[in-house]
């Protein structure tokens, strides 16, 4: 009976993490007795699995699965990150990582293909090109080799080198091998509408009218001091109009959001959130150092969500922005990060819900439909929406106009000019012809 009681225990332990609150009296014996024999319950179905399944379980994935089974009981934005992800999940949020710059993909195993590569990183400085072809790493075919273990690879520990072997398309020479030197690498989340001759992101979109545009991939740890680089650099140039870019916006840390809101206004609320065992917090924002005397349109689409649509909503609510688009996603939910067995696992559990400044929920519950009130709503006339040919396109169109290609490669590929031409964005054009006639009036005025 050793196993049964080393698994109640950790699950007892377990469960105590998250119940030190007055709001459930988990003192009282029949509480305590409910969860003993829960507890009990669990662990005798794990034992009876473990001796009688007809197949071998693996202890480690049967305890996992169960973990995950609960959780997806709950929400569908409740998860356990095992040992094997917490890396990923960690610089996925830091956006930091030990490698060499690139953006890989792989069509099929074995075909490491670049995407582009990161400006001033080894790899850019090496002349690496996007649509390289990565054959060798460390000496190893990269035959058969998974795109996550391709990746592994190319990362490691800062100043280690790795030895690549690449061909060039287009190129009859033999594969050139290359050794890098790994450096610290921060992929960058606030990205322009192109690249500038300096192969540096461009956020001055018109430099005629002194519209600005900064796109958003996601929030993490750093996203708001690249904002404030982004919108030094803009106002330095003298911008009167600012487009910010939300579509396809997952969401991420909501620090990140309220930092970047906070700059954008000089008073009035951001956000609060809400929880059964989470003292509600409320955010204002305040006037110093505040980027407020340029009017802003909000790009949204069906698939910005989270974070943001806090920033969304908090700049549509105090009027400081108009929003244009479609309809967000509508996840109103907070997930804390819950580090487990010494940090080597996580839990990411939903603890609270965050509201708008004007007190609405802009989570989507499942028994909402179109016509009730959740997520973000673009202002009226500006309801512009893409069907799934529309937005296969824009992917396309943006893909391309991402790739950081050499200035003769440039110039000599038409094919790519006419991709980042072909695709006609009327969400943008919308929000540049509303900045445009927001910049007219005050010489009408006059």
């Amino acid at each position: 009976m050793r196993l049964p009681s080393f698994c109640l225990v950790c699950c007892l332990a377990a469960t105590g993490l998250m119940t030190a609150t007055p709001a459930v009296a988990l003192d009282e014996p029949e509480n305590e007795r409910e969860r003993y024999e829960l507890m009990q319950l669990f662990a005798e179905t794990f034992q009876q699995i473990e001796s009688n399944y007809v197949r071998d379980v693996d202890r480690r994935e049967l305890m996992e699965s169960a973990i995950q089974g609960m959780l997806r009981h709950l929400d569908q934005y409740s998860s356990f990150i095992p040992p094997t992800d917490v890396r990923r999940f960690t610089q996925m949020v830091e956006q930091e990582f030990g490698g060499i710059g690139i953006t890989v993909n792989s069509p099929r195993p074995g075909q490491l293909i670049v995407i582009s590569p990161l400006p001033g990183t080894p790899a850019y400085r090496a002349g690496i090109r996007a649509g390289d072809l990565i054959v060798e790493v460390e000496g190893k075919s990269t035959e058969g080799l998974s795109l996550t273990d391709a990746v592994k690879k190319l990362q490691g520990p800062v100043g280690r080198p790795v030895v690549i072997k690449v061909v060039h398309p287009g190129e009859d020479s033999e594969p050139e091998e290359i050794r890098l030197v790994r450096q610290l690498i921060k992929a960058p989340t606030v990205l322009g509408d192109r690249y500038s001759d300096k192969d540096e992101w461009e956020f001055m979109y018109d430099d005629e009218q002194k519209i600005g545009y900064i796109r958003l991939s996601h929030f993490s740890r750093f996203t708001a001091q690249e904002v404030k680089a982004a919108l030094d650099n803009v106002f330095d140039r003298k911008v009167r109009g600012l487009v910010i870019d939300l579509r396809y916006n997952p969401g991420g840390l909501l620090e990140a959001a309220i930092e970047i809101a906070d700059m954008l206004l000089e008073d009035g609320n951001i956000v609060s959130v809400r929880g059964r065992n989470v003292p509600e917090r409320s955010w204002d924002a305040k006037k110093r150092d505040t980027y407020s005397n340029i009017p802003l349109a909000v790009l949204v689409n069906g698939f910005s969500a989270s974070a943001s649509e806090v920033l969304s909503a908090c700049l549509q609510d105090n009027k400081r922005a108009v929003i244009i688009g479609e309809r967000t996603w509508g996840k109103g939910s907070v997930q804390n990060i819950i580090r487990m067995e010494e940090g080597e696992s996580a839990l990411k559990l939903t603890t609270a819900s965050y509201h708008r400044p004007s007190g609405v929920n802009i989570h989507r519950f499942p028994d909402m439909n179109v016509d009730d009130e959740w997520g973000v709503t673009p202002d009226e006339g500006y309801l512009i929406k893409y069907d799934r040919k529309q937005r296969t396109e824009w992917q396309r169109y943006r893909r391309a106009k991402d790739v950081l290609r050499p200035a003769e490669d440039v110039a000599d590929d038409e094919d790519a000019t006419e991709k980042e031409e072909a695709f006609n964005d009327t969400q943008l054009i919308a929000a540049i012809d509303y900045l445009a006639n927001q910049l007219k009036e005050p010489e009408e005025n006059e």
